[in-house]
Order: C-alpha cells, then structure tokens, then sequence
C-alpha cells in the first residue's frame, strides 16, 4: 500500500490518496478499530481491499408480520372497523387501520414516561375473537411492520406496564390492552451472515486480529472483533464514505487471495444488520472518475435506490459555497415520480448531475438554511411539475410507513424559506 508522501501523510486517512503498485486499484478503504468493546475509533486505517462480498445485496422485501392486541378494549377508529365490517371483510383492504402507536399510561405524576412507545405501520385488522381471561376484551389480530432501522433490530419490552394505550395519527385514541404479542423480540440474525474482504492489504490494527486466529481465549477473540465505516475509493485515489455500508463483526478467517501476491481474504462473522442493495455498486461507479457528466442518471432507479443515489451524491458533496441569494435554479420535473426523485431532482437543480440537496425532509430543510449550495432567498422554476402534481399526493406511503409527502406540502416547505416557485 502506497500513500503520498510529504504533507498529505499527516491528513486526516479520508482525505488521503490511496493507492496500490497493481495494475488495477483498490476499490474499497476500511477506517475504524479492531479489539474493542462497544467504543471504537472511526477513522483507523484497517485495509484496502480490491472487493467485498456480501456487504451489498438485495435481500427480498420485507415479510409483513403479525401481531396481537391481547385482552383488548377497543376505541376510536379501531372500535368502529370492527363494529362496521363483517368478519368476512377482515384481512382485506377494508380492514385497513394505517398507523398504530403502543404506548404506556401517562404517568401519575407528570412526569415522562420511560418507554415512548413502538410504531406499528401499514396495519390490517385480520380477525378478533373474545379474551378468555377477561371477560367484555377481545383479542385482535393485526398484520403490518413495526418501525425499526433495520429488520433485525431488535425491540425491547418495557417494563413495569400492565396496561399498553392504543393511538392512531395526531395521538387519537384507539383503546388499550392488556399485552401485546410479536411486537417485542431479540435481536434477528443476520440475513446475510458473513462479509468477505477479498483481495485485502491489512493494516496494522487488522494485522493484529489476524494474529489472534485459532486462539481460543476471550482475549483472543476481542482482538478479532471488528467494526469499520467502508469508504469506496475513486480512480484518482481518493475514497468517500458509503453511507450505511459498515463491516462489524469477529474475524474468524483469513487465507491468500486470488486477487494477487501478497493480499489475502479475510472472513468476518457479521453482527446483526441488513446489507445494502446491490444496486449502490452501479451508482457508485457514476463516480469513480468524478461527477457524473449527465444529468437524471438516477431516473431509471426504483425509489430504494433512488435514495440511495441522493445519499451517495451527499457522501459525495463538493463543499463549494452558497451561490448568492436571488439566484435562479431550474428543476427538471419530467422524473419526479416519487418523493425520492424530488430530492434528486432539486439536488441536480442546485448543485448540478449528481447534486445533493436533501434526501429526507429533516435534510432538505437543513439544506435550506444554507451551506448546501443556495442561499434563500432564491427562485426554483420547476418545469413539467405536472409529473409531480400527479404523484406527490394524498395517501399512505408503504415505503416510508406514514402519510405520504404531497407537492403541496413541499410547495408549503419551501416557500417558508423565502424560495419563489414557478411551476411550469
């Protein structure tokens, strides 16, 4: 592994060149620790590595799961489903309830409460029948996803809770129940349960968990533990982080690499955690000889990737300076199907092909406060926003499990940031 010599050793490792005396270059850069327990350091030099598998793969979507309100007093919108539909109509479409808090009771004195509740999204109503136990409660049964990062979070039972309060949307009460059963779980496994670094130059930090393999201790194995921010390195050597892309784990083996003389593979037992999509890689490559020289390059994505084409595009933000206030920008709405399009479509807009200016609505108002290329007040002409006034509409958003984000909300947003939309 070679490295400019001179000033650019003393920078921090993101900020580097990263090179190596092959004839083709490293694709991947691993910065973080090895050997500890639950604190680590985030920018240690681990290795550079020609591929990585099983960091980025489509997994099949989501399973609904399933869940059930036990010796339950329902209220609100929850009692009236049931009152109105047949017990033919449950499971269907007309047994739909959208969005259901699980909370506990308001506390005696005031103050708050320990547990702030689970999420429920995308709920259906299948079926109730009476509690056995209390009499005039009823057991309901429920499909829909619980609110978590990743599906194998794990989410954790409160204690001290006899009784769980049942909220819709803007805390409309829906009842209470006695338990709830499939919401609270451990931790899942992996659905992909091993990364492989192939074709890896180790550093120092990592050759030392190699030199704790076939050692049987818990010393031997706290030195194999892992945890790394991967960082995808560009043709001119310089690496920029993936967001989301993460190597943690224990390092269980390692062997010479195919990839070259020299390198080696080395095999890490996975924490819990989903991988990315496959799809990243060929986003990734749009900039690996710098920004990509066209525009709408993301249009032909899914809202998945759509999403993560805005996070490589923030991953990958030049830093320049706000353009003065009363600039004009031109958005191209012929793609803006979704709500991830509109954030790539206002990113090119601002800051050109492969722009970022948001990808959630927390970021594109931080992005509207300056510092991301524009500075309000500004003029934003977005041509062909019919394509928007026909997607970005009322309704329930199954991807994002909430109410979906509307042109009018996005109008409402910017145009508190002192923007002038011209819709053409």
């Amino acid at each position: 592994m070679t490295m400019s010599a001179g000033p650019e050793a003393a920078l921090p490792p993101e900020q580097r060149r990263w090179t190596w005396e092959r004839l083709v270059g490293p694709r991947w850069l691993l910065l973080g620790d090895v050997g500890s327990e639950g604190s680590y350091e985030d920018d240690l030099p681990l290795a550079l590595c020609a591929e990585i598998d099983g960091l980025f793969v489509d997994l099949p979507p989501r399973p609904r799961e399933r869940f059930t309100l036990v010796g339950c007093t329902p209220g609100g919108a929850l009692a009236d489903l049931l009152d109105r539909l047949p017990t033919e109509a449950l499971g269907t479409d007309q047994a739909w309830l959208g969005d259901v808090c699980i909370a506990a009771p308001p506390s005696p004195s005031g103050t708050p409460p320990e547990w702030w509740g689970e999420d429920l999204g995308d709920v259906v109503v299948l079926a109730q029948r009476p509690n056995i136990a209390v009499p005039g409660t009823v057991d309901i049964d429920l499909s829909g996803f619980v609110h978590v990062y990743d599906r194998t979070d794990a989410v954790v039972r409160p204690g001290g809770v006899a009784e769980f309060l049942l909220q819709g949307l803007d805390e409309e009460p829906y009842g209470t129940c006695r338990d709830v059963a499939g919401v609270f779980r451990d931790r899942a496994a992996p659905p992909v349960p091993q990364v492989r670094l192939l074709g890896c130059r180790p550093e120092p930090p990592l050759l030392t968990a190699l030199g704790a393999l076939g050692q049987s201790t818990k010393a031997s194995l706290r030195r194999r533990r892992i945890r790394a921010d991967v960082h995808v390195v560009a043709a001119d050597g310089s690496a920029d982080e993936v967001i989301g892309a993460v190597v943690s784990g224990t390092v269980i083996a390692s062997g010479p690499s195919r990839l070259g003389a020299g390198l080696v593979d080395v095999t890490v037992d996975r924490d819990p955690g989903e991988p990315l999509p496959a799809g990243i890689l060929g986003i990734l490559e749009h900039w690996h000889t710098g920004r990509p020289d066209g525009k709408n390059l993301w249009a032909g994505y899914d809202r998945e990737l759509r999403h993560h084409w805005a996070g490589v595009a923030l991953a990958h933000r030049s830093g320049a300076p706000d353009r003065p206030a009363g600039t004009t920008y031109d958005l191209d709405g012929r793609f803006v199907t979704d709500i991830e399009g509109f954030y790539c479509a206002i990113g090119e807009a601002i800051n050109g092909p492969g722009g970022y200016f948001g990808w959630n609505l927390d970021a594109l108002d931080d992005c509207l406060r300056g510092t991301f290329g524009a500075r309000a007040p500004f003029r934003l002409v977005w041509h062909d926003s019919a394509v928007a006034r026909a997607h970005l509409v009322v309704g329930y958003d199954r991807r994002r499990l909430g109410p979906a984000v509307t042109l009018e909300y996005l109008l409402d947003m910017l145009t508190a940031h002192q923007v002038e939309i011209d819709l053409r």
